[in-house]
């Protein structure tokens, strides 16, 4: 399961990005000229020094990783970032505008862990492959980036702020998974008389039932890479007996 960031914004952009060639920059270093997905912050706020930006991201993900985002304190992030709360608001319309932006950032940088041959050429590998990878890439930032881990899984599991955010593009997983699957029936992989919208919201409820089950010893680590292997075994071979 996805459960290190907003589902929605990683699958909206693997889902584009996959479409065209790949051209990715981690955007803690974004400069003005470099805002292909980054909407909200104000023109003030990519003119400051990089140093400076990345200082109140580095508040606001403290604050969003402790706390919920109803209960993040606007003030506390402006202290943190040693900046006037008045300032903050020259550079972010709301607390909401910086979180949806944290999120963005969180998602690309998630991204950053993709195989990137797959990415850019997954028609050379097969519907397993892809899916294994999209799991493994997702231990892979969560293992190395412990801090980012709470404010996805807070977001995932705050239904009214997820809609509120995102509204229709919530539902990108389904989507995601569907696309991934009619490039598996293409490749001869996946049953042509399978209903794949119906394929698409299972694999996207598996992934969301087996949270309790990675997250059962209190870590995440490249051993949970056997519990997404029993459910891709599972996924590929049914448990009909052959």
């Amino acid at each position: 399961m996805f459960m290190i960031v907003s589902l929605t914004i990683f699958f909206y952009l693997w889902y584009n990005m996959t479409r065209d060639s790949y051209e990715h920059e981690v955007i803690f270093t974004h400069d003005n000229n470099d805002r292909k997905v980054m909407k909200m912050p104000t023109d003030t706020f990519f003119n400051l020094p990089v140093e400076k930006r990345e200082r109140i991201i580095e508040a606001a993900i403290d604050e969003f990783s402790r706390y919920s985002f109803h209960k993040a304190r606007v003030t506390a992030i402006a202290d943190n970032a040693g900046i006037a709360k008045g300032s903050f608001y020259q550079y972010f319309e709301d607390k909401k505008d910086l979180y949806k932006y944290l999120m963005e950032i969180i998602a690309e940088k998630k991204l950053s862990y993709i195989n990137k041959d797959m990415l850019m050429n997954r028609e050379k590998y097969g519907f397993f492959q892809l899916l294994r990878e999209v799991f493994l890439s997702g231990i892979r930032f969560a293992k190395e980036n412990p801090r980012l881990v709470p404010i996805g899984e807070m977001l995932v599991a705050d239904k009214d702020l997820l809609s509120e955010l995102y509204g229709e593009h919530r539902y990108l997983s389904s989507d995601f998974f569907k696309e991934l699957l009619e490039f598996g029936r293409e490749k001869g992989e996946i049953d042509p008389d399978a209903d794949l919208d119906f394929l698409a919201r299972m694999l996207s409820g598996l992934i969301y039932s087996l949270v309790d089950l990675v997250m059962e010893d209190g870590k995440i680590d490249m051993d949970d890479m056997e519990i997404y292997d029993k459910m891709l075994y599972f996924v590929e071979n049914g448990i009909k007996k052959r």
